[in-house]
């Protein structure tokens, strides 16, 4: 592709640079802004550790379901509308979160704001290629950078704004962000210019040697809040094969444990930090958005030291180290230097960009990635939407958080040896071919 058949990104496309930004930013604030208040929403109705537990849990398993249905809806309906009520869905999930009067509806709310992000996640990697296929790899950065961004920018605002308007304003606020985004994609449906992108210039085919080098451009997968999900039904027969491979598991469990940590970090951090480090709500949210701001540079270095030097086993034990010894700073002396503790548990975060690039690199054809990604998906998800409720429930249970915070430890050490056979240096196709022959 020559440098004249280069757009700039907002020549006859400014609205969809918009929607897609502000849908970029809307997708990751609904996880982080709930956690930091809930003692001020504790003051008004009681929220249970089963019921922080269970909004833990709403992430993995919206993603989860919707991330499988929403292909389906855009092949029906369109790309856009479909997007338009993933939108309108999050908003209002967002919005009526300001407005719960009790445990349930706020659980409601919360399952209504993630079956909108679910969808929104599968969605945003096809427009972003829809509308600025001749510019994949700014877009991808963009909206990679403003999904960072609104991850640790909300529960550094949170309890500030819940302190000063009230929680219900917290939260509801991020809803009028959300909404914000319907406008240009509403715009652009009733103007009619959704198909009207035939005329931009396509980027150059990639080289059938470089992909192998692909971490977020593969047609067939999409990055979202926590992991890759499959956009096109697997081969049954691929897909079968799977769970008979040691090297599927290994990932499915790196996966697991990354998606285990972030979730379990999100719904009981600033909880645990108040109660353990003696903080204010203010400042654990501080932390919390610390914690968050460790993954972005690992998710930019990641993948060149896995690529370019293949550093998967280094990668992974430095990660799990980190976990544990964040943890062990937790338990033993959380009221010594508590800043660092939640820097270096935060460097736990260089398995999820690590999860994403092997899901690419340990598959050598998009059919083959598409069923590796489906299996890595079904059994991460499967695992970590368990552990935000089995932490709230030891926490009742208990009373304290040396019994969680051993549980999140072991987790890490029991997916060690998958990070070992992770880092073989082999596709499922190779280990398949080894141990029963041609694949």
């Amino acid at each position: 592709m020559t440098t004249a058949s280069v757009r700039p990104l907002w020549k006859g496309r400014a609205l969809a640079l918009a929607g897609i930004l502000l849908v970029a930013f809307s997708l990751r604030s609904a996880v982080a802004s709930l956690s930091p208040v809930v003692d001020h929403i504790d003051r008004d109705f009681t929220l249970s550790p089963v019921v922080i537990g269970l909004i833990g849990a709403a992430p993995p398993v919206c993603f989860a379901i919707f991330g499988l249905l929403t292909p389906l809806f855009e092949r029906r309906f369109g790309l856009e509308r479909v997007a338009v009520v993933a939108i309108a869905v999050m908003a209002a999930g967002l919005l009526l979160r300001g407005f719960a009067f009790d445990p349930t509806t706020l659980v409601g709310a919360t399952a209504l704001v993630f079956a909108g992000v679910g969808s929104g996640n599968v969605l945003l990697p096809p427009l972003v290629k829809k509308y600025f296929p001749d510019r994949l790899g700014v877009m991808m950065t963009l909206y990679s950078t403003m999904m960072a961004v609104s991850t640790f920018l909300p529960p550094m605002l949170a309890v500030p704004v819940a302190d000063t308007l009230g929680w219900r304003v917290s939260l509801g606020m991020w809803g009028v962000c959300a909404a914000l985004a319907l406008i240009p994609w509403l715009t652009l449906l009733i103007q009619g210019r959704t198909d009207a992108v035939a005329d931009l210039p396509r980027a150059a085919e990639p080289d059938p040697q470089a992909i192998t080098t692909r971490t977020h451009l593969e047609p067939d997968a999409v990055e979202v809040a926590t992991g890759p999900i499959s956009v096109a039904p697997a081969n049954p027969r691929v897909f079968g094969r799977m769970w008979r491979l040691p090297l599927a598991w290994a990932l499915a469990l790196v996966f697991g444990t990354s998606s285990t940590i972030a979730y379990v970090s999100f719904a009981w951090l600033p909880t645990l930090l108040v109660d353990v480090g003696g903080v204010t709500p203010a400042t654990a949210g501080f932390l919390l958005s610390l914690f968050a701001l460790v993954a972005l540079p690992c998710s930019m270095v990641v993948p060149i030291l896995v690529v370019r030097f293949e550093a998967t086993r280094p990668l992974f034990f430095v990660a799990a180290g980190a976990g544990l010894v964040g943890l062990a700073g937790l338990f033993f002396i959380p009221t010594v230097a508590l800043a660092v503790w939640v820097m270096i548990f935060g460097l736990s975060a260089i398995m999820f960009p690590l999860s994403l690039v092997l899901l690419s690199i340990r598959a050598r054809t998009p059919e083959s990635a598409v069923a590796l990604s489906g299996f890595v998906q079904s059994i991460g998800y499967s695992i970590a939407a368990v552990f935000p409720l089995l932490i709230g429930l030891l926490h009742e249970v208990t009373g304290g958080w040396q019994v969680p915070l051993i549980v999140v430890a072991a987790v890490i050490v029991v997916a060690m040896p998958a990070g070992y056979v992770a880092g073989r240096r082999r596709t499922i196709e190779d280990e398949w071919e080894r141990r029963y022959g041609r694949w």
